[in-house]
């Protein structure tokens, strides 16, 4: 059975790492089950390990660390107002299908943002989630023996959107990064979201 925990504090980009970690290992000895992690990071840049690191400009000016993960993709920013989620599934029985779980990943996001009056979309050839050409959560995952890790991030509030400036959000040059909250017209809670998510999520995988 699929549990979806829901993380109240604000977590580091290291535990999270550390609780992913865990819920694998549990997986692959048997001892465990699948499990979605929901949660707020404190702030943070992260980056898949890439040569070309150019996503983050300089790196040494940005106004929050930078963590190097083993996740795909380029740089991004995690922190409070931007709810993070991270499947950690068996992908085994699901057919071994990274294109179709970052899709249903995607599925799920749009249709919890149509709840709050918000039309998101895919881009062709480009993973994530958009509003017209604005870019609302961001998707990278990384799977260990076909267990996923890692997953989603989508900026709720505007709050989550300044940090976006001082770097090139997922390599992307001239996106620009937008909440639902923005898009919403109108003040939205993690808690609301979250609840909507994961009623996404469970009817999706």
């Amino acid at each position: 059975m699929l549990e979806i925990l829901h993380l109240a504090n604000h977590v580091s980009y290291e535990e999270g790492l550390r609780l992913q970690k865990s819920y694998v290992d549990a997986i692959l000895a048997g001892t465990g089950g699948e499990t979605i992690l929901l949660l707020e990071h404190d702030p943070v840049y992260t980056i898949g390990r890439l040569r070309d690191q150019s996503s983050l400009r300089d790196a040494t000016s940005l106004p929050h660390p930078v963590f190097e993960t083993n996740r795909g993709g380029q740089a991004t920013y995690h922190g409070p107002g931007q709810l993070v989620g991270y499947p950690i599934l068996d992908l085994n029985p699901r057919g071994r299908d990274l294109h179709e779980h970052l899709r249903k990943l995607e599925e799920a996001l749009i249709r919890a943002c149509s709840a709050f009056g918000v039309v998101a979309a895919r881009r062709e050839g480009l993973t994530g989630v958009w509003v017209e050409n604005r870019k609302l959560a961001s998707i990278g995952v990384g799977v260990r023996k076909w267990i996923s890790m890692h997953g989603f991030a989508i900026n709720i509030t505007r709050e989550s959107l300044p940090p976006f400036i001082a770097i090139t959000p997922c390599g992307l040059d001239g996106v620009s990064m937008t909440s639902l909250e923005s898009e919403a017209g109108r003040e939205i809670s993690m808690k609301e979201v979250a609840a909507l998510v994961e009623k996404e999520l469970r009817a999706l995988l």
